[in-house]
């Protein structure tokens, strides 16, 4: 058992039921938002008297967005939260966040909590940046010389000075989306919740937050972090919770989670196909059958020697003749940094209108050139002329890259882990200026000539 002074969070038994095809809520105005300040208690004792009717729904129109979950959380873990879409993780983080009532289970948190859940969450749209600054630190029982002292950091970092003393339901989502992390991220909370803050912004603005966490992290402070960036949550975490239809999944080292949740995607496997045309990726131009890694015998493979190529062999359906076609692939690895991208070099289709019919790309992938690991493929095909992407499947397929220790190999002598994202052959050579022995010989004749 932990000591309670160690934690930060604890979830116990946890569950969430929602109502199939409810309405949603539309935004309160602050007249309605201070009301419910002062009815939440009404409710919440309404639903635990209800809570044994809830426990046991019937119907088709109820479903259980979070089941059962269970986990504590030390002071100063930064613990990634992963899973495909309606795994149950933002429902999850609202419950911890006190946005979202659980219908059964216990969340107890150990510390002043600062979340950012979606674009705008604790902000109210009708008050200027300004003022939701004020009431975010309000919230979180900061005192006005704490806020004084941190303001026109949050501005800064945030960017919308000009725009601070403008209500915020004017904003961009961007504007919007920077404020909000700074707020989140600069009143010091003990637990920071983030919920895919890097789904939007700029590719700077994104550098900016990770950064921002990073520092918050090795502050000591706990933080709870949801993304599909596998590189991202890999960069943060140690620890990683894997929810998969509202259960925990997993709960460990964050390289181990993050393989096994990539490894588990639908169809990534040494071969994907679409046996239903109406189904399958594309449009009406072009249409994905089946995506396959092959070895150089030819068969189909999903575990391939790091010194030997893989093929990657698209097939699709032209259904309108005319068009030229620009088959192409992705590479990812395990902690979903894009390694490279491939395009389709067969001259004689190379900007030539095809005939319609079926069609098989294969690209190679040299040997010696990744790394160990799994590595995820996506696949995509454009027409040129215009530009139009009609598909993009990611980890359409996936493979596994070994290395031996066998001479010959590009870990040369090496035993250990070969860090890195790639891991070339490098052609080495190694010349002899002198030896020790003949440097000695040397020196008495050199003595002589003096």
């Amino acid at each position: 058992m932990k000591r309670m002074a160690d934690l930060a969070v604890r979830v116990e038994q946890l569950w969430k039921q929602y109502r199939v095809g409810r309405q949603p809520e539309r935004y309160s105005t602050l007249r309605d938002t201070i009301t419910n300040t002062f009815r939440a208690p009404i409710h919440l004792a309404q639903n635990l008297f209800r809570g044994e009717r809830n426990r046991r729904p019937s119907g088709d129109d109820h479903f259980w967005a979070v089941k059962d979950v269970s986990f504590d959380i030390r002071r100063g873990e930064v613990v990634g939260i992963i899973g495909r879409n309606g795994a149950g993780k933002s429902t999850l983080l609202k419950m911890l966040s006190r946005i979202t009532e659980p219908s059964l289970g216990q969340v107890a948190l150990y510390g002043r909590v600062g979340s950012l859940l979606e674009v705008g969450t604790g902000f109210h749209p009708e008050l200027t940046g300004r003022e939701n600054i004020q009431l975010n630190a309000a919230i979180l029982g900061m005192k006005r010389e704490e806020l004084a002292a941190k303001f026109d950091e949050i501005v800064a970092f945030a960017e919308v000075e000009k725009f601070i003393d403008t209500a915020v339901k004017h904003y961009s989502s961007g504007m919007y989306l920077r404020l909000a992390f700074s707020v989140a991220a600069h009143l010091e909370p003990e637990i920071l919740i983030v919920d895919e803050v890097l789904a939007v912004g700029d590719a700077a603005f994104q550098k900016k937050c990770l950064g921002k966490m990073e520092g918050v992290a090795k502050e000591g402070r706990t933080v709870l972090f949801v993304s599909h960036n596998m590189q991202a949550v890999t960069r943060l975490c140690e620890r990683v919770i894997l929810l998969e239809n509202g259960e925990v999944a997993g709960d460990g080292p964050a390289s181990q989670l993050v393989t096994r949740y990539l490894s588990s995607s639908e169809g990534s496997t040494k071969l994907r196909e679409w046996n239903d045309p109406v189904r399958a990726p594309g449009s009406d131009v072009v249409r994905l059958r089946a995506v396959r890694t092959r070895a150089e015998d030819g068969q189909p493979t999903d575990l391939v020697d790091i010194r030997k190529p893989v093929a990657v062999e698209i097939e699709y359906d032209v259904l309108k003749s005319g068009c030229m076609f620009h088959p192409c692939f992705s590479v990812h690895n395990s902690e979903g940094v894009h390694l490279f991208s491939a395009q389709d070099t067969d001259r004689t289709w190379m900007r030539k209108p095809r005939p319609a019919g079926r069609y098989t790309s294969t690209g190679w992938i040299p040997g010696d050139l990744l790394n160990e690991g799994a590595m995820f493929v996506g696949v995509a095909i454009w027409t040129l002329a215009p530009d139009i992407c009609h598909f993009y499947e990611r980890d359409a397929v996936a493979f596994h890259v070994v290395d031996s220790f066998e001479e010959g190999s590009s870990r040369g002598g090496w035993l250990g882990n070969v860090p890195g994202v790639i891991r070339p052959f490098c052609k080495w050579d190694t010349q002899v200026e002198y030896s020790m022995q003949e440097a000695l010989h040397a020196e008495p004749q050199e003595q002589l000539k003096g």
